[in-house]
């Protein structure tokens, strides 16, 4: 069975923030969404998942450590039952205490402190969810399966960061006696986009140009989080060229466009002709001050 520490590669000594940052790596590099068709990627991200779904609960933790759990959070055997040769066994009136009794001790005690009116709130469940850049800055609904295999439906409001925690109320392990149930953390995580990047609430995207576009001006199509527009490419436009698209990033946000000229893959002989022999009107050198300071 796969040891948690080397699936998420961290040392047993690992700090809780060494084993998120270790995490939110693994698991945006081998996300669904950025290795469609892979399905080595996907039971690669499954694996992270539920390591850390036990390495970033502080209580399971330990108990993985102790040796109390395994690598899927399922109860082991106490050392002294089922077998131990080595360990001496535990007796009762009657005969041997097997790991029936023992259960059936603890069924009994906390029934008894349920009558007597005892009542604890049910532990806290940590878990991570990986989502796309789209569904972040739209907002989704995803279904988070579990370890124990069971699912969750988690709503992931439109324009959510990475890092932050969503908290369902009740989702958690069962209360004891009469205590509510914990709740269910989910940490999201947002995997990287290919073309569009987020700073504040604005999108920020590079755009490939052609030569042409970029001197005569042009209307292109851009893609933004919504869906693609028609933006306007204004004449004599130039690489670095920083055009906006109002409103169109995250909650109000706008979306910024860079342009970049790019030139065709092959060589085009007009074009090149007609440079050769081209006097432009006014000489500029593009690298003017680059031999100072």
């Amino acid at each position: 069975m796969s040891d948690l520490y080397k699936v998420l590669g961290v040392e047993r000594n690992a700090t809780e923030k060494a084993i998120q940052s270790a995490y939110r790596k693994l698991a945006k590099q081998h996300h669904p969404d950025v290795n469609k068709g892979n399905p080595a990627s996907t039971e690669r991200f499954k694996e992270l998942s539920a390591a850390y779904a036990i390495l970033s609960d502080p209580e399971k933790r330990v108990r993985y450590d102790r040796g109390e759990i395994d690598a899927t959070g399922a109860e082991r055997a106490p050392r002294g039952f089922h077998g131990d040769p080595g360990a001496r066994t535990a007796h009762a009136e009657g005969g041997a205490f097997g790991m029936e009794d023992f259960e059936d001790l603890f069924a009994r005690a906390f029934s008894k402190r349920g009558r007597t009116g005892f009542a604890q709130k049910g532990e806290d469940a940590h878990y991570t969810l990986t989502v796309s850049f789209l569904d972040a800055a739209n907002g989704v609904t995803h279904r988070l399966n579990l370890p124990d295999g069971k699912n969750l439906d988690v709503t992931v409001p439109a324009g959510i960061r990475d890092g932050q925690t969503l908290r369902l109320k009740g989702q958690g392990a069962p209360g004891i006696g009469n205590g509510p149930p914990g709740d269910a953390l989910i940490e999201i995580s947002i995997a990287p986009h290919r073309f569009f990047k987020r700073e504040g609430n604005d999108i920020i995207l590079e755009l490939p140009v052609t030569l042409k576009e970029a001197v005569l001006g042009a209307k292109v199509s851009v893609p933004t989080i919504k869906g693609p527009v028609t933006l306007t490419v204004p004449p004599n436009a130039n690489t670095g060229t920083r055009l906006r698209l109002k409103e169109r990033g995250i909650r109000g946000g706008h979306q910024f466009v860079d342009l970049k000229i790019v030139l065709p893959p092959t060589p085009d002989p007009e074009l090149r002709a007609f440079l050769e022999s081209w006097e432009p009107a006014v000489t500029v050198d593009p690298r003017r001050g680059l031999e100072e300071g």
